[in-house]
This record gives structure tokens, sequence and C-alpha cells, in this order.
């Protein structure tokens, strides 16, 4: 069963910080993507990483964000740092190779 499965978000005040993962099950990640999408606005890509771990940062996160993958756990993983209200929303991880998938998505708000 090919499945994409986002964790990790939730409340966090502006400064903080949260670690997002992205599991895949029935297929391999291939290069993989963290989108955003916050109230109102459409999906934005914000984070990439190729399969040999070559990450690629959007200006919208650029000094707030790390992107990493593990292999042997099929997983990829968004590190998103002092925080702002504008990065509140849905954030959704992409991959695959051929056939891509999307995952359902982990919402992330950020309030004081």
């Amino acid at each position: 069963q090919v499945q994409l499965v986002e964790s990790g978000g939730g409340y966090v005040q502006p400064g903080g910080s949260l670690r997002l993962s992205c599991a895949a099950s029935g297929f391999s990640l291939n290069a993989m993507g963290w989108y955003l999408q916050a109230p109102g606005k459409q999906r934005e890509l914000v984070a990439a990483i190729s399969s040999g771990g070559s990450p690629t940062i959007l200006d919208s996160v650029n000094g707030r964000a790390t992107i990493s993958r593990d292999d042997a756990k099929n997983t990829a993983y968004l590190e998103l740092r002092n925080l702002k209200p504008v990065y509140t929303g849905v954030y959704y991880c992409k991959a695959g190779s051929g056939p891509t998938y999307w995952g359902q998505g982990t919402q992330v708000i950020v309030s004081g």
C-alpha cells in the first residue's frame, strides 16, 4: 500500500522550532519536496531534496529551514526554526519518481 504521511506539526510560539517528518511506505521517496499552504493562499514549494541528498531551500524560508532525509527509514524531514506567524499553514510533502504522491499534510500554527 502506497502511503506518504507527514507528522510533527502543532502549535508553536513565534521564535520557536519544529521538526516535520514525511514517511513513505510502499515506494521509495526518491526526490521530494515540502510545500506550505498558508490560509487563503496557494500551495507553494518551500524546500526540496534530491535522491542524492542535495537540498534546495526557497527564499520564503531561507535561513529558517533545513531539509534532510534518512533513506534507511524512507523518511524526509523539514526542520523549521525562528518561526514567525507567516509560516502558519498546512505543510505537505510530495515524493516519488514516475507517479508522485502527496501526503495528507500536517498543520503548523505559529501564534503567541
